[in-house]
């Protein structure tokens, strides 16, 4: 059975393993375990009994404006509604914040778009974003993620 979870700082070497092939390849950003600690009240955990399979970080940009950032599931847990139960968990805990509006830079515009969201410009994202986590990206200033929004 899943459970989704509210992370804690003990979490966080088994968070990086967990994503570190996806930062390699350039599809995640790296999160230091400095920075992970600072947002630790961010992050949703997806666990199979003691395993965390998946996570994912609600950041806020505005008192209306959040981002899904982070977004990973395990190789072998992927296709199993896993990743949507991690954003229905952000999307609610956002709502219960009185979030109006969440967005994300990603590469699966499909599965996004199925949990509601809409493309939107990238110039449309708040400047800020860019230039404290994209600038970090090994893709810096070639972007090929798509940014999407919804309204909650």
């Amino acid at each position: 059975m899943i459970r989704y979870t509210k992370a804690k700082l003990s979490d966080i070497v088994l968070m990086q393993e967990v994503v570190r092939l996806e930062v390699e390849k350039g599809i995640i950003l790296f999160r230091s375990a400095d920075e992970m600690s600072t947002n630790i009240r961010s992050y949703i955990l997806a666990k199979e009994d003691d395993e965390i399979i998946g996570f994912g970080a609600l950041h806020f940009h505005a008192p209306d404006l959040a981002e899904i950032r982070s977004l990973i599931v395990k190789e072998g847990y992927r296709g199993k509604g896993i990743g949507r139960g991690i954003i229905e968990n952000l999307l609610a805990e956002g709502e219960f914040l009185g979030v109006k509006k969440v967005f994300t830079l990603t590469y699966q515009k499909g599965f996004f778009e199925t949990l509601g969201f809409s493309e939107i410009p990238k110039e449309a994202l708040p400047s800020h974003k860019i230039w404290a986590d994209c600038i970090k990206c090994k893709h810096f200033p070639i972007c090929d993620e798509i940014a999407l929004i919804k309204h909650i």
